[in-house]
């Protein structure tokens, strides 16, 4: 039977990945699926940089169908869903486990885990883990991009959102209007910036100054400003303006919600993204594109950066993913970015094709949210 009710439990970290993936995965449980969601944040006011609606001064309210309750401590005493999301391990509050406990139909209980494309993920996907203490199970579920993991989120009608803004020049005419640009113009260039704190990209900017087509690097508020700093000699400027040197530009805009950010990465002619959720939004973005997993020591970002690579880049010529992995590599160890990105880019149009094909067979493994709901309907 299918769980009607669903808690999806989210603790801020220090990026915006955990809050954009459990809003992205309680919308769609709840406009698409027709469930009864609360979404548990400890964080809202990062909660509001990516939907501006949210009022962080207030404990409860409703947004898009979705109950938002700020997550404290001590916690409420509140009746527990039939399906409990503890996303990315955050442990949920011990008084609404043992209230769990008490239920005479015990939730279905998920641990709702990061993203990768290690082999291993398949094998750990679905396996139960009894509480040592309550008389509860726990389940594992894990995204991932092959078929014995549990897909990524893609909404219902994401692709024909996104061709219609494709075909439609006035939407993008006032989609760049809207963040404060005008049209591209001629051969320009426009790539889209989302970095972590103390990414070389200084480097970049300084390979796109000498490039002989105008090149603008939308960067969002927040986003860069060491490496701004390094290249211009100044501060990053405010919102709606821009650094530039020849024909080289770099123009701040605005920390987009999520439905616009998918619009800047439709516009863009390529993306450098990071850690899950504009990751994924990349990939269905259908542009050429690099990707910086979040940085851990020891390197172990760069093993889920060359398992990825080693999904992606099946099915390119040699010289284009020998390209493609030479980029992504070298801009997560933040060196030899600027000769990467020539090799990188004059496979535009083999890896713009290559996007659209790997979305395609990506969207044909399935959606992640589509897929937890039947887990939690069928096998538990």
């Amino acid at each position: 039977m299918k769980p009607r009710t669903w808690d999806v439990f989210c603790k801020v970290v220090d990026n915006f990945g955990d809050i954009g993936v459990c809003w992205r995965l309680a919308r769609q449980l709840a406009n698409e699926h027709g469930l009864q969601v609360r979404l548990w944040v400890d964080g809202l006011a990062a909660f509001k940089r990516i939907c501006p609606e949210i009022e962080p001064a207030r404990p409860l309210q409703r947004c898009r169908n979705v109950d938002i309750c700020h997550w404290v401590d001590p916690f409420p005493p509140v009746a527990p869903a039939e399906a409990v999301v503890e996303a990315f391990a955050c442990e949920l509050p011990e008084s609404y486990l043992h209230a769990m406990a008490e239920c005479p139909s015990k939730p279905r209980w998920i641990n709702l885990e990061y993203l990768s494309a290690e082999r291993w993920v398949g094998e750990c996907h679905g396996l139960a883990s009894p509480s040592p203490r309550l008389p509860l199970t726990k389940h594992f579920f894990f995204p991932g991009f092959v078929a014995n993991t549990g897909g990524v989120m893609l909404e219902r009608d994401l692709f024909e959102q996104r061709e219609a803004f494709q075909f439609d020049a006035r939407a993008q005419a006032d989609f760049w209007q809207e963040i404060g640009l005008a049209e591209p113009h001629g051969e320009e260039i426009r790539i889209s910036l989302f970095c972590y704190p103390g990414s070389r990209a200084e480097v970049l900017f300084d390979c796109w100054h000498t490039q002989s087509v105008p090149t603008t690097c939308l960067v969002p508020e927040g986003v860069a400003g060491e490496a701004i700093a390094a290249f211009f000699g100044q501060a990053a400027p405010a919102v709606g303006e821009g650094l530039r040197r020849g024909g080289f530009e770099v123009r701040i805009i605005p920390f987009l919600e999520q439905d616009r950010y998918d619009r800047l990465l439709w516009a863009c002619d390529c993306n450098f993204v990071r850690g899950e959720d504009s990751f994924v939004r990349a990939q269905w973005a259908q542009r050429p594109m690099v990707w910086q997993p979040y940085p851990q020591a020891d390197g172990i970002h760069l093993h889920k950066l060359r398992a990825f690579l080693d999904l992606y880049c099946r099915g390119l010529p040699v010289e284009a993913a020998g390209a493609v992995r030479a980029l992504w590599e070298s801009w997560s160890r933040g060196e030899g970015m600027g000769k990467a990105w020539t090799a990188f880019w004059a496979q535009q149009g083999v890896l713009a094709k290559h996007a659209a094909s790997w979305a395609a067979a990506l969207r044909v493994n399935g959606d992640m949210t589509t897929r937890l709901v039947t887990f939690c309907t069928d096998r538990l």
